[in-house]
């Protein structure tokens, strides 16, 4: 079957690099499937999830935006932020979702609405794919796997 190459880069590391089967991406339009051979795309990415398949495993992630490029069978995102979701902490995840809740909603005079907001949702999407990962595994789990344990 065929394949292409995928990068994904943050300012401080390389999430991801490997020979993918398909990509879901959040685009600033909405949701991007990008398959082998797809047509020359550079788009700019929202805070969301996405989602890679190689063979018959799935890894999804936590993005907060950035830009994706499409061009002969090489996909390369330059990601805001990007983490694994075996990666996000649940526990600390909810925590950073109820502190970024009450800033937008208590509104202070001091704080940038803007920012705050996007802080929300960045912390919405972290929450939503840490508790997303939790439904896929199986009911019966090894001992190294329990949920919100932590690499």
């Amino acid at each position: 079957m065929a394949r292409f190459t995928l990068t994904i880069v943050t300012a401080e590391s390389q999430v991801f690099s490997e020979e993918a089967d398909s990509l879901v991406a959040p685009g600033i339009e909405g949701q991007l499937g990008i398959l082998p051979n797809h047509a020359p795309l550079m788009t700019q990415l929202q805070p969301g999830e996405m989602t890679v398949r190689v063979g018959n495993d799935e890894v999804v992630m936590a993005v907060a935006g950035g830009f994706m490029e499409v061009l002969n069978n090489r996909v390369t995102i330059l990601a805001d932020t990007a983490e694994l979701d075996t990666e996000i902490d649940l526990e600390r995840a909810e925590a950073a979702l109820e502190r970024a809740r009450q800033r937008v909603e208590s509104r202070p005079a001091d704080i940038d609405f803007a920012r705050a907001s996007q802080a929300f949702r960045r912390a919405q999407i972290r929450v939503t794919v840490a508790r997303r990962r939790g439904r896929r595994r199986s009911p019966v789990m090894p001992s190294d796997s329990t949920p919100g344990a932590t690499a």
